[in-house]
């Protein structure tokens, strides 16, 4: 058996499609050809699949077979060519050894620390009963996270700037239409400072000036004290004891600000979203939070059922990424009864996946309680990619999310300041709230049900 059906619409109308109204297209997709569908956008044909056991089946596949790193190729401009996400065979195993460490462990306690601290900090800015966006605190919130973890920088000149210029660069890209510079290699064509490609051309070149800035003084003004996810890499070694280049540095480093950015405010900015629409939602969780007792360590924070629910059915309902990096086939391979033969992409879809109604009944609705009562597996519930390409920063995102919720619900009260529903739009390559999520927040009173001395023990996070 051939490909499996799919809409047969010129590629670029299709192309058009995704970039404008990915949503909509996946879903009437999926509606009139079923699971899987091919899609008909890309450079090789890419066959969506959101049932578990072909899930599963993939993921079983040697990944040898596949090669996911030059599916990525739109986000080069970016990252640049060595990222662990451009990367496949050894090269890629190699970098994903490097940087995988960092990410578990006794740092993650330290990385706690930190989080709590920038939570606190940001939202002590916050106008008290007048209403603001939300969203942009967020965004403030993980990248003094990422720029203070990975890069180990304090609130300086560097830090300022570098601040500065990612949240410019990424803002550029950021609607459907400007995110079409990635998808269309055609309109990547610098005109100068003025045309939409020579601005992020420049802002990106800023950036790298800044970075390999860093790497240079840090080579050599060498602190093995320090903690920070650089100074880690700097230090790691692969198997034939050879450390990272500058470039190999560079990219590592861009990879993780980008990925752990957006994605982690995105995820923020609708789990209070949801918070602040249902009052249960609120009520149950600022009651859970409320039973640690004063002298409870913050790592107990991470052991709340239905916080950790809360965070999950966030994740579940608008994943940031919308698909799993698409794997190409090297070799053919069954599917699902289809011969998929070589230069053919597969990718999981996270999106349909998260909706389907036989593992999510009211897949619509928003229902922490559902991760409460069963557990998913690792085919069923994907929002951070799965197989070889898991994220590899999965247990320092959910940290962030749960600190940061955390921090936020023992000191406001947050009223939702939005007319209407907020609806899902594209951001570059990921999935976020259409609007800046505009929130009301007032102080939680001193008589209210939360004992102070765990808000001081969260202050101290």
């Amino acid at each position: 058996m051939g490909l499996p059906d799919g809409p047969r619409t010129p590629r670029m109308v299709q192309m058009i499609e995704w970039i404008a109204r990915p949503l909509s297209y996946m879903e009437s997709c999926a509606q009139r050809y079923g699971d899987p569908f091919t899609a008909g956008f890309g450079v090789f044909p890419i066959i969506f699949v959101s049932n578990p056991q072909a899930i599963q089946a993939i993921f079983a596949v040697d990944q040898a077979h596949f090669d996911a790193g030059r599916a990525n190729s739109i986000l080069q401009p970016i990252l640049g060519d060595h990222s662990l996400i451009l990367l496949d065979g050894t090269q890629h195993q190699r970098q994903r050894r490097l940087l995988t460490p960092p990410f578990h462990g006794e740092r993650m306690r330290v990385y706690g620390n930190l989080i709590g601290e920038i939570a606190s900090r940001v939202s002590a800015q916050w106008p008290e009963g007048q209403p603001f966006a939300m969203r942009p605190f967020m965004q403030q919130i993980s990248m003094q996270v990422i720029l203070q973890a990975v890069f180990g920088l304090d609130v300086g000149q560097r830090f300022d700037r570098l601040e500065k210029l990612l949240f410019t660069m990424l803002d550029s890209i950021g609607s459907p239409l400007s995110s079409s510079l990635l998808f269309f290699k055609g309109l990547q064509k610098s005109w100068g400072s003025w045309s939409p490609w020579g601005r992020f051309l420049y802002q990106r070149h800023q950036i790298d000036e800044l970075i390999y800035a860093e790497i240079a003084q840090r080579r050599t003004e060498v602190d093995p004290s320090r903690t920070d996810i650089f100074n880690l890499l700097l230090s790691a070694r692969d198997e034939h004891d050879q450390p990272m280049t500058d470039i190999e540095l560079h990219d590592e480093l861009i990879t993780l600000l980008v990925a752990g950015h957006e994605t982690t405010a995105t995820a923020l900015s609708w789990a209070l979203y949801w918070i602040c629409t249902l009052p249960e939602v609120h009520e149950r969780l600022v009651r859970e939070l409320d039973t640690l007792a004063p002298d409870a360590d913050p790592s107990s924070l991470l052991q709340l059922p239905y916080l950790n629910a809360v965070c999950q059915e966030t994740l579940r309902l608008y994943p940031v990424a919308m698909i799993t990096f698409p794997r190409v086939a090297k070799l053919p391979f069954q599917l699902m009864g289809y011969q998929i033969e070589a230069g053919t992409a597969v990718a999981p879809c996270i999106y349909l996946l998260h909706r389907r109604p036989d593992l999510y009944p009211e897949p619509e609705r928003f229902r922490p309680e559902r991760f409460l009562e069963r557990q998913y597996s690792p085919f069923e519930f994907l929002p951070f990619g799965g197989g070889n390409r898991r994220c590899i920063g999965m247990a320092f995102a959910l940290l962030e999310m749960k600190l940061v919720l955390a921090t936020i619900l023992v000191r406001f009260d947050l009223i939702l300041a939005e007319k209407g529903p907020i609806l899902p739009a594209r951001r570059g390559v990921t999935l976020a709230p259409s609007t800046g999520v505009h929130m009301i927040a007032r102080r939680r009173p001193s008589n209210s049900p939360q004992p102070a001395p765990k808000t001081d023990r969260l202050r101290s996070l």
